[in-house]
């Protein structure tokens, strides 16, 4: 038999996770696995328990929560040389991981696709000696997501992050940065910039719409110094994947990139805060194996004939 660990947030998604747990746990049995379980309480718990299930030797993690749940377990695990396969039951407000991956939003598909998916081996993202799994950014305006307070992300979903951002609008400036991106480097006054993982960022399902889960390259996009009126039309052009077009966009592919500015300019890692600048960022390929629905892994995963 094969073993699995369920990390599971107590409260996300209104506390559905832990009234459905039983029916998880059926599950996964049936499927081959002894299961156990381990529930948050604090910042920073899901990191420490997904390493204790990597020292112990688990064959699988479940993380069930939102796209914080998530990074902290893949924080826990991306050190170690061998790691557990990751299965991913999404309970968060927007759950772009989940989404970027094609995995079921509700528990009992998810559960069931952990069971009968495929295992796919995708590349996360190192900040320093910061991990994560769909993007890394800075600005101001990439200030919004972690800063919507967690009450009313619970209330109203993602428009609390609309809700915020608008509030924030009159306090969005550019900053100056250097950015070096493989042999190349921007200068410049900028509005924010993202190293993007997958096609799924902020709730916006098309901001990296030729985005490859395995391919070892992040998608960099540098939005430079803008009027809030082309903030609000590069933000209606990413609804449909055509933010590229403007003309203050910029779009690279880049394997490591080095950020730097004499401001102090905050980062955000998968929606949460990850400090300041200086950062060096590295696209560790094919590190994190995944389990995904069979349909996402033939689409979105590079193979050998494809030049993986």
């Amino acid at each position: 038999m094969k073993t699995a660990r369920i990390i599971y947030n107590p409260t996300s998604g209104r506390e559905a996770f832990k009234e459905s747990l039983a029916e998880v746990l059926e599950c996964l049995e049936v499927g081959g696995y002894i299961t156990s379980t381990h529930a948050t309480t604090c910042a920073g718990d899901a990191t420490q328990a997904a390493a204790k299930a990597c020292d112990l030797g688990f064959d699988l993690i479940v993380a069930a929560g939102g796209d914080g749940t998530v990074n902290e377990v893949v924080n826990g695990m991306a050190a170690y040389d061998e790691r557990p396969a990751l299965g991913i039951i999404p309970m968060g407000t927007v759950n772009d991981f989940a989404k970027a991956l094609h995995i079921p939003p509700t528990i009992d598909e998810a559960v069931e696709m952990i069971v009968s998916g495929r295992s796919a081996r995708i590349d996360i993202g190192r900040m320093n000696s910061k991990y994560f799994i769909n993007i890394a950014g800075g600005g101001k305006i990439t200030e919004v997501s972690y800063e919507a307070p967690s009450k009313l992300k619970s209330i109203i979903g993602p428009l609390a992050y609309y809700v915020k951002g608008i509030e924030m609008l009159p306090k969005i400036r550019s900053t100056n940065v250097k950015i070096e991106y493989d042999d190349n480097v921007f200068e410049g006054k900028v509005m924010l910039f993202m190293l993007g993982l997958t096609n799924s960022i902020g709730g916006f399902e098309k901001l990296v719409p030729d985005a490859r889960l395995n391919d070892g390259k992040f998608t960099l996009i540098i939005v430079e110094e803008a009027s809030l009126a082309e903030i609000g039309h590069i933000m209606t052009l990413a609804t449909r994947g055509e933010h590229l077009k403007h003309p203050k966009v910029h779009f690279f592919k880049a394997e490591e990139v080095d950020i730097s500015s004499f401001e102090e300019v905050h980062l955000n890692l998968d929606g949460e805060f990850g400090g300041v600048l200086p950062a060096h960022f590295i696209n560790l390929k094919e590190h994190l194996e995944v389990r995904v629905p069979t349909s996402f892994y033939e689409e979105y995963i590079l193979t050998d004939e494809e030049g993986r």
